[in-house]
């Protein structure tokens, strides 16, 4: 029955049509919906919807806008040679305090003018982390294999994996981690973007030829890197591409990351660099050369680069094994070393390294400054607070909050309900025309309770439009919503951010400059978030009360993940005053 709803909902959105339920409580993505491409019909259409999702991404990670970059302090020791290449231990501290491992992988010949290419190579949820070595997947063997193809490699850790150790893997799903966009996945972003600071000014490197690679969760962490930073070249995300399956790891899932969008689209904003994209009938990648590439291709055709991007399916389990590292050998080799003969770039043997010649932190102790996990946080707060920056664009971003083109109406009498095309969300309300300017009026009990307060009885009395609505799970509107789907925050908005676009979806119906917007009761809070964000100037009447801007204020009254990164009150509060 709700799939019927959701799928009814959609076609009468589709038509221009308000749905008889609000698709906002019957249609609730999760990781393991089975999405569909969008389509693009321009370029610039593309580019526009491009920037949006890197704007979300970001948001999502807590580094909306990135933080200062420090220095990274670079340690590089216990160089150990082989035949062909060399491996040495790094520690790099990516966050004032917090420290990075991994390992350098570089050929033993002499480096070209230009520098050799360089290649990020992060892990998935393997064992073994960085030092996996099995036949399903092999860092090392990517590493080593790249370094004596003429490829400088890092490999580096998840964090909670190997040297990585002043945070567990999974972390960022307590409600005051959400305020602050603090988690795994927002920290193994960050520590990829200063990997590709450390390569680029690292001698021997070229600066303008560094790649990415990684399998599983390494692919989550390659496409999403490659999404927002452009100074990855060429990638190959592996096993991770998938419209059926959009990652099952807390490191892959922080809030408001796939609102409205999947990782199909995620891998696509690499074009036109060079992408390759490994995929297995094992698992959820099973249908790429029929669902994921042809989308993914459309938009390197947009581009007029269509054949820049490869895919390969191979029947294994998840993986990334030998056969599909010697593709990614052969991508890489044809598009960065211009070797056109794959069998010269076949997967050579290696004596594996000892544990003791790659961990960085063995018999060692991290530096002194190195941050407990608790003063990690308080570090990520430090930094958000001191950053200034569009903040309209930051807390609009962080409320997934939009000024709607065009909004459908439905008026029956006294009754009207709302929406915005193509969306499916439906917002009750009471409708009083009268002189303008109008006022909407937000109570947190709906429109009913705003029309039974003395408030609306004096507007109407004086003859002005009053428009009332039943801000999303308020009134007559509130549904059944099913929170428990998997990562549901990943998908879905929060209700109080829901109830911030309802106002501003009035806001935009009603069209008129300096619209009075009162809120009543919690609903102040609401209102106030919608005047800072609304590209139309209202005269705000919203008594907050005692919501200082806390967290713990967010929390029991005002819930939206990285509201405080954002900006949050303070941000607020000064952007609906300059109105």
């Amino acid at each position: 029955m709700r799939l019927f709803l959701a799928v009814l909902s959609a076609c009468l959105a589709a038509e221009g049509q308000i749905p008889a339920q609000d698709a906002r409580n019957v249609n609730l993505p999760n990781t393991d919906t089975h999405f569909t491409a969008r389509t693009y019909k321009t370029l610039a259409e593309w580019q526009s919807r491009r920037e949006v999702l890197r704007r979300q991404i970001l948001s999502a990670a807590g580094l909306l806008p990135l933080f200062p970059k420090n220095d990274l302090h670079p340690q590089i020791f216990g160089r150990v040679e082989y035949q062909g290449y060399s491996i040495e231990k790094v520690l790099l501290e990516t966050l004032p305090g917090y420290y990075l491992g991994g390992n350098l992988y570089r050929p033993l010949k002499a480096a070209p003018p230009q520098g050799f290419p360089a290649v990020l190579t992060p892990h998935g949820h393997w064992t073994n982390g960085r030092l996996e070595d099995t036949a399903i997947c092999s860092v090392p063997a990517r590493a080593i294999n790249l370094a004596r193809q003429g490829y400088v490699v890092l490999a580096y850790d998840m964090v909670g994996y190997n040297d990585s150790v002043q945070t567990p893997h999974d972390f960022g799903e307590k409600p005051v981690e959400q305020l602050w966009g603090f988690g795994s996945f927002g920290l193994q972003l960050w520590n990829g973007i200063r990997v590709v600071d450390f390569l680029e000014t690292l001698p021997g490197v070229n600066p303008k030829m560094i790649g990415a690679t990684g399998a599983s969760g390494g692919g989550t962490q390659t496409y999403t890197l490659t999404a927002v930073d452009d100074r990855v070249r060429f990638s190959a995300p592996a096993n991770m591409v998938s419209f059926t399956m959009q990652g099952g790891g807390v490191c892959e899932n922080a809030p408001g990351l796939r609102l409205d969008t999947n990782n199909v689209e995620f891998a696509a904003m690499m074009a036109p660099r060079p992408m390759f994209m490994a995929a297995a009938t094992g698992d959820w990648t099973r249908n790429m050369l029929k669902e994921e590439y042809p989308a993914v291709r459309a938009i390197y055709d947009l581009y007029g680069k269509g054949e820049d991007v490869e895919a390969m399916l191979l029947d294994a389990p998840h993986n990334y094994n030998q056969a599909n590292r010697e593709a990614m050998y052969a991508f890489f080799g044809k598009h960065v070393l211009g070797e056109k003969d794959p069998a010269k770039l076949k997967e050579q043997p290696f004596r594996a390294a000892r544990i003791t010649d790659m961990l960085a932190l063995f018999n060692r102790t991290l530096p002194g400054n190195a941050l407990s996990f608790q003063q990690l946080f308080d570090e990520w707060v430090r930094l958000a607070k001191e950053q200034t920056g569009n903040t309209r664009e930051r807390l609009a971003v962080a409320l997934a909050a939009e000024w709607p083109r065009e909004v459908l109406s439905q008026v029956d009498g006294g009754r009207i309900v709302l929406g915005r095309p193509g969306i499916g969300d439906r917002i009750p309300g009471i409708w009083v025309k009268g002189s303008n300017p109008p006022v909407l009026v937000v109570d947190a009990d709906g429109a009913d309770a705003a029309r039974r307060t003395p408030e609306v009885a004096r507007l109407v009395d004086a003859g002005r439009s009053v428009l009332m609505i039943d801000a999303f799970q308020t009134g007559s509107a509130v549904a059944p919503r099913d929170r428990s789907v998997r990562n549901f925050l990943t998908f879905n908005k929060t209700d109080d951010a829901n109830r911030v676009q309802d106002i501003l979806t009035a806001l935009a119906w009603l069209n008129a400059p300096h619209t009075r917007l009162v809120g009543l009761g919690k609903a102040a809070v609401w209102c106030l978030f919608a005047a800072a964000v609304s590209r139309q100037p209202v005269d705000l009447q919203a008594d907050i009360g005692g919501f200082t801007g806390a967290d713990q204020d967010y929390i029991d009254g005002f819930f939206v993940p990285g509201i405080q990164r954002a900006g949050g009150l303070r941000a607020a509060r000064q952007l609906a005053g300059d109105r």
